[in-house]
């Protein structure tokens, strides 16, 4: 189908404003122009009931969304995206508001190290480090050890993927993956990463950028750990949601993986939104497809936690 007529109105206003790509500015300007788009498409800032800032024992940077509710919480911990490159606890704070509210669960942001000063696989290993670190501080947290989840848009979706397969052999155990338009191959020659080339969306010399400054060799991107497609096995991972946009270079590989996760009996759920481009699940505050998406995110979620 064509653009979503919302999605058009938005390309449009990018191209009547020339709106620089994020890849032409330095990375300075692009972190920045980064959460500032975000934040302005993301609608209202949701409250709360409790907002804690903490850090793992090895320093990596948390941020907690505890909704009004007593006993242990079931919780995500959540990976916000930006290409490994851009993006911080800040990038997902309206995301992570919004779904501790509709659960209603705990979130737990991890504020994981950024490429080009950290490449690979820093940020991989801050998340898997931060998913045991509150697996072990459970009580600490609020967080019920047996109903955990790990999430992520985009490369935090990869993140999350690849937390699954450390954890699968290392712990803690998962109840469950929410993997938002997730990266999973490297050097994908996808039919959506070939036809992905919008100048005023994001698009495949997008991706290519941020990989460039993800990896210092090539061969890295072989690594399943930067591409979960290529694991050996997918058996035995935690049920998924996978959600992709019709318009999104990434939408080939991570509806991919889908399939090789139901192939190895991983229960799992694949969400494409028609019309969408990658980005969307972040901008429910101009997409009625980013509202849509929020909430089939927060029903898996709440049926998951239910049943886990």
């Amino acid at each position: 189908m064509p653009l979503d007529p919302q999605v058009e109105a938005m390309r449009a206003e990018r191209e009547a404003n020339q709106v620089p790509q994020l890849y032409t500015q330095t990375l300075a300007e692009a972190r920045a122009a980064d959460l500032a788009s975000i934040q302005a498409a993301g609608g209202d800032v949701e409250p709360v009931h409790q907002v804690e800032d903490l850090a793992t024992d090895g320093g990596v940077p948390l941020r907690v969304y505890r909704p009004d509710l007593a006993g242990a919480l079931p919780t995500l911990i959540y990976f916000f995206g930006g290409g490994w490159t851009l993006g911080s606890i800040e990038t997902a704070d309206g995301i992570s508001r919004k779904l501790a509210n509709a659960v209603p669960c705990q979130v737990i942001t991890v504020g994981y190290r950024l490429a080009p000063e950290h490449p690979f696989p820093a940020a991989v290993h801050d998340c898997h480090d931060a998913t045991q670190w509150i697996a072990a501080n459970a009580d600490k947290l609020q967080a019920d050890p047996a109903r955990l989840v790990v999430g992520g848009d985009s490369a935090g979706g990869n993140l999350a993927a690849a937390t699954t397969l450390l954890a699968r052999d290392n712990g803690p155990a998962l109840t469950g993956q929410l993997l938002v338009y997730p990266n999973t191959r490297y050097g994908a020659a996808t039919i959506s990463m070939q036809k992905g080339d919008d100048p005023y969306l994001f698009n495949n010399t997008s991706v290519d950028w941020y990989w460039k400054h993800y990896l210092t060799d090539q061969a890295d991107g072989l690594n399943p750990l930067a591409s979960p497609l290529l694991a050996e096995s997918h058996a035995d991972l935690p049920p998924a949601l996978v959600i992709t946009a019709e318009y999104d270079p990434l939408r080939d590989e991570g509806e991919y993986y889908a399939e090789k996760l139901h192939a190895a009996g991983v229960p799992t759920t694949l969400s494409r939104y028609d019309g969408m481009v990658h980005g969307f699940f972040a901008m429910s505050g101009i997409l009625d497809g980013g509202k849509k998406a929020t909430a089939e995110a927060a029903a898996w979620l709440a049926e998951i936690f239910r049943d886990g």
